[in-house]
């Protein structure tokens, strides 16, 4: 994986995160992705069919199908909650944690324990838009005590091109919501 730096937006969002042992070691890449729950790769599939999907969409709106374009959205939106449920059966409540921030990157999260400098994580990230979630490895990269906790941040070392892609336009659609909200509170 390259060294790209992304932006990151601050929102909270599930993520399992499991550290694993001093002395291991990366997999392969073809291990990694071997590796990835099958739910994982059916909702990257999905969200990278929605975009092409887009393109259709508003092909039939502009040619006055509004009926067709609900019935597909509606379709969509099952086979979302379908996927959503799929992947919150890959969420472990023992390793369940809250994010801070997240990016195509990085993510921080708070711990209750302190972790090492470049201690290598295992990590799944549940995205709420587009519905998906992201399998990959990481290292700590920096940690900082806040109160009672521990704010570590994760740099991504395994990610497939495909959910960097997801983490992006995740990021960017709360980014989006974030301004919009901004935006109307400063009509009021």
């Amino acid at each position: 994986m390259s060294e790209q730096e992304f932006f990151t937006v601050n929102h909270t969002m599930t993520v399992n995160v499991e550290v694993m042992t001093v002395n291991f070691s990366l997999p392969s890449v073809e291990k990694f992705e071997a590796e990835i729950p099958a739910p994982f790769i059916v909702a990257s599939e999905f969200s990278n069919l929605d975009l092409l999907n887009d393109a259709a969409r508003n092909e039939l709106k502009n040619s006055d199908f509004k009926h067709v374009v609900q019935l597909l959205d509606n379709q969509n939106s099952k086979l979302n909650l379908l996927l959503t449920f799929m992947l919150s059966q890959q969420d472990d409540p023992s390793m369940r944690f809250q994010t801070h921030s997240f990016g195509a990157s990085q993510f921080t999260y708070f711990s209750p324990e302190q972790l090492d400098l470049d201690q290598k994580v295992r990590a799944k990230l549940f995205l709420e838009h587009p519905a998906a979630a992201v399998y990959c490895y990481g290292h700590v990269s920096q940690i900082e005590k806040v109160d009672d906790a521990y704010l570590v941040t994760v740099k991504y070392d395994l990610l497939r091109e495909l959910d960097e892609d997801l983490l992006i336009k995740a990021a960017l659609h709360q980014q989006q919501k974030l301004l919009r909200q901004r935006s109307l509170d400063r009509d009021k």
